[in-house]
């Protein structure tokens, strides 16, 4: 079922996503943790603070254009399913009018540190690392 909704550039059901993500972290045996693409929406968000009881330090936005990502997406070679341009389109339209309102929420609460993605590597990485020292 999740593979599916992946190639059909879907969302998986918040209930599952959280108890996956819960469930890693509790056999991880840490306390910190970087959650890759989550909450993608309002319900992922809702769904992990009423099931983990918390919420986030903060969000990283990795801000870059949809010409640049369709590029790095298509080049990437890594045979994946839903590295296809009508999928990436579908995933760029659902992150528009599912994701990007969670950003707009976490920036009203000052949580957003966001990093300019469309750049050299080196340069990306210096500015994420910044957001993670005073967690170092």
């Amino acid at each position: 079922m999740v593979a599916e909704m992946i190639k059909q550039g879907q969302i998986v059901p918040s209930e599952v996503t959280v108890n996956l993500l819960l469930d890693a972290m509790r056999e991880s045996g840490k306390d910190r943790f970087l959650i890759d693409g989550f909450p993608r929406n309002k319900e992922n968000r809702d769904a992990w603070e009423t099931t983990a009881g918390y919420d986030c330090d903060f969000v990283l936005f990795f801000d870059c254009p949809e010409d640049v990502m369709t590029q790095r997406l298509l080049g990437r070679n890594e045979g994946r399913t839903d590295d296809n341009i009508e999928t990436i389109k579908k995933r760029f339209k659902t992150f528009r009018e599912s994701s990007m309102p969670v950003i707009d929420y976490y920036s009203k609460l000052n949580k957003v540190c966001s990093v300019n993605s469309d750049q050299k590597p080196d340069d990306v990485y210096a500015q994420t690392r910044q957001y993670f020292a005073k967690f170092a």
